[in-house]
This record gives structure tokens, sequence and C-alpha cells, in this order.
């Protein structure tokens, strides 16, 4: 299997698996299925585990969890101007949005504007405005019967590359692919 490995405690990249030096973990309530059959293909060989896994029905090379996480902004901090600045973001993702009119908007100058940004929310703005819709896009995906392309319009994309690239980044999945795994009506 080609699992994300990574230490106990480690950068959190959304690896479901943990190999380090003997210790095995898993991530997420129902993971221990997916750390089953790693470590049944570990000590045995894959068609064990690809029948294991056929078996008890369960995706077999699931090897990050980034599709399930729900990005709700980082507002716990005490930075009222970056606080109306998200609230401003997620107001208006769908528009073309600069770092320079977002610093001009809180009178402030953008490189202090970047760097009090980034502290307070762990993000850059750019990677916020991102986040913020990618999360709009993945609900619209979720509820709608929209295609990708209008998706990627409704939440201000014009580069379909872009977009797949940054979704896929942050979730794990292609847009066709989360658009496949959680709507029902495709």
């Amino acid at each position: 299997m080609n699992f994300g490995r990574r230490s106990p405690g480690g950068s959190g990249d959304g690896s479901i698996i943990t190999d380090e030096q003997g210790l095995y973990s898993s991530g997420g309530a129902n993971s221990y299925w997916n750390l089953l059959l790693y470590l049944l293909e570990k000590y045995t060989d894959r068609d064990t585990a690809i029948l294991a896994a056929k078996y008890f029905a369960i995706d077999i090379d699931r090897n990050n969890q980034s599709a399930f996480a729900m990005f709700k902004g980082q507002k716990d901090h005490k930075d009222q101007e970056i606080k109306q600045t998200q609230d401003f973001i997620e107001a208006n993702y769908q528009d073309k949005i600069s770092v320079d009119q977002l610093a001009d908007s809180v009178a402030v100058s953008r490189r202090s504007f970047e760097r009090r940004f980034k502290q307070a929310t762990g993000n850059t703005v750019v990677e916020y405005l991102q986040r913020v819709k990618i999360e709009a896009a993945k609900r619209s995906f979720e509820s709608s019967r929209k295609n990708i392309n209008e998706v990627m319009y409704d939440v201000g994309y014009t580069d379909t590359k872009a977009f797949r690239t940054v979704f896929k980044k942050l979730t794990g999945l292609t847009p066709i692919e989360y658009r496949n795994k959680y709507n029902k009506e495709v």
C-alpha cells in the first residue's frame, strides 16, 4: 500500500496510517480498518489484503483523510482587522480579491497585513481564500447537479487547471471524484 508516513504527532498532513519505527497508528474513527488492511498486506501480501477489503467492503487504497476535512476558518484570535477581512473573504469569495485590496480595506500595509494574517489564521491570505473557495465548491458538489465548470465559476475560478490542482491538493480527490463520492444525485 502506498500510505503516507509520518511520525506520531507529526506534520498533520492528513495521512490515515502512521508507520514509524515499528509504531503503527491510524487517524479517524474508522481508520483502524485501513490500518488492519495495511498490516495484513505488510505481513502477508497484496492479494490477501484485497480479498479482506472486498470481504469487509473497505476502500483498500484510502490513504488520506483530506476529503473529510471541513474548513471553518480560523477565527480563534483577537485581531479584529483580520477577523473583518476573513468575514469579507467568506462573503465575497466568488469575486476577484487581491491582497492589496484586503490590506487597504483595513488600512494596513500589505507586508504587515500578510504577516498578521498568517500569524492569526495559520494560513497565508491566498491559502485562506483558496480554502474558502474549495469549501464552497465541496458544498456545491454535495448538494447540486452542477457540472465542474459551473461550480468552478461559481466559486470564482476561471482557470480549470488551477481549480483542479487546488481542489485535489486540499481534498485529496479530483472534483469529479469528490462529486461522485458525495453527491447522491449524480
